[in-house]
């Protein structure tokens, strides 16, 4: 059993480090405070080869799931926002384009992802479509050569400035989850606009976006996979999400940890730093503990992922242990800065804000609690 990183793996990791406290860190609390998209930054990522991690090399692409696992928790330990975009474009939308897609979809779609040319979102949440995606109303009606979309999506990462996104809608509300069929709408398209922008708590400098169709003509050579296979496709790119989220927790919570402890051994109280006092130990005790923790549930998930193994179980165990640390790790990261962290001159409140939507999107907390138990009661049966 090994727990190095490859030679390839650790340079990426550095080069991702550098990029981010050189490029992120500086622009980090202005691109939250202005809920500013990183336009430039983003930019920089493709030229680095970095928006293409865990897609085929074909396409433009390098590396697997343990690569962009470890990119994005480089990333989301600066800035949350940019881990996020990075994550819905290449992990939730250019995966299912490359595992699902034809060739000529994937040379359409897949390449200009992965090497940056287009951002991509994944739309597929409703207002009575959450948790059960099956309920989802947007409408697909048959044309010829091609499809009518109907409906309106929100909460979608990435959503106000993606090129490529892969929208779900039934062709039969009737069918349930038998009638959800994929397809990939391209800005432009007539019929299809961005609606209101949401005004989030954290991530902020990622766009979450209302997306409208109305009378959207979709060509049949948009459709992803078959009628009637969009909710085994929707639920393949989001358990496969699911560890990125997770290594996205692991980098807020290791970035929230670095502060707060480099701050105990600055912080001066009763005569010495407040690193000396055993209450604050046992806090930076218990941080380190979560992260790790986290960190080795989310590189295995990786692991599996990228060996073709199942990984479904392994997924959700990281996401909702790496979410909840990550919590835990900023709410105590506040508690050490005392009155400082509360406010938003330092930057652990704005961390402990990033760390919550971890615990929701790609599948609440609670949720990926019943995929554990269901995984668990098959393999026992």
């Amino acid at each position: 059993m090994d727990f190095s990183l490859s030679q390839d793996q650790t340079m990426i990791k550095k080069m991702t480090r550098d990029f981010a406290v050189k490029e992120l860190e500086p622009i980090a609390a202005k691109t939250d405070e202005e809920a500013r998209f990183p336009a430039e930054s983003i930019k920089k990522m493709a030229e680095l080869g970095l928006l293409g991690l865990g897609l085929p090399e074909k396409y433009g692409g390098s590396g697997g799931a343990i690569e962009l696992c470890l990119v994005t928790e480089e990333l989301s330990r600066v800035c949350a926002s940019t881990g996020a975009i990075l994550l819905a474009s290449t992990g939730l939308t250019g995966n299912p384009l490359a595992t699902f897609g034809s060739e000529e979809q994937r040379q359409r779609f897949v390449t200009p992802i992965a090497t940056g040319q287009k951002l991509a979102a994944f739309a597929l949440t409703e207002s009575g479509a959450g948790s059960d995606p099956a309920a989802l109303l947007t409408t697909a009606s048959r044309k010829e050569n091609g499809y009518v979309l109907n409906g309106t999506k929100i909460f979608i990462t990435n959503g106000a400035e993606a090129e490529i996104i892969l929208v779900f809608a039934t062709i039969d509300p009737a069918l349930k989850h038998k009638g959800i069929t994929a397809f990939v709408v391209e800005k432009g398209m007539k019929g299809f606009s961005v609606g209101k922008l949401e005004h989030k708590m954290g991530i902020r400098g990622s766009s979450c976006a209302e997306l409208v169709f109305e009378d959207c003509l979709v060509p049949e050579a948009n459709r992803l996979g078959k009628e009637g296979e969009g909710f085994k496709i929707a639920l393949n790119a989001i358990d496969a999400s699911r560890v990125v989220v997770a290594a996205q927790a692991v980098g807020i919570a290791q970035g929230a940890f670095e502060r707060a402890l480099r701050y105990a051994k600055e912080r001066q109280q009763f005569g010495q730093p407040i690193a000396n006092f055993q209450a604050i130990q046992w806090m930076l005790s218990d941080m380190a503990t979560q992260i790790e923790a986290a960190r080795l549930l989310t590189y295995r998930a990786a692991y599996l992922q990228d060996k073709g193994q199942p990984f479904i179980k392994e997924a959700s165990m990281a996401k909702v242990f790496a979410a909840e640390a990550a919590m835990f790790v900023t709410n105590k990261g506040i508690q050490i800065f005392g009155g400082y962290g509360y406010v938003k001159e330092y930057p652990m409140e704005r961390y402990l804000r990033d760390a919550k939507i971890t615990e929701i999107y790609e599948g609440t907390s609670e949720m990926q609690r019943m995929t554990i138990a269901r995984q668990i009661l098959k393999e026992t049966a």
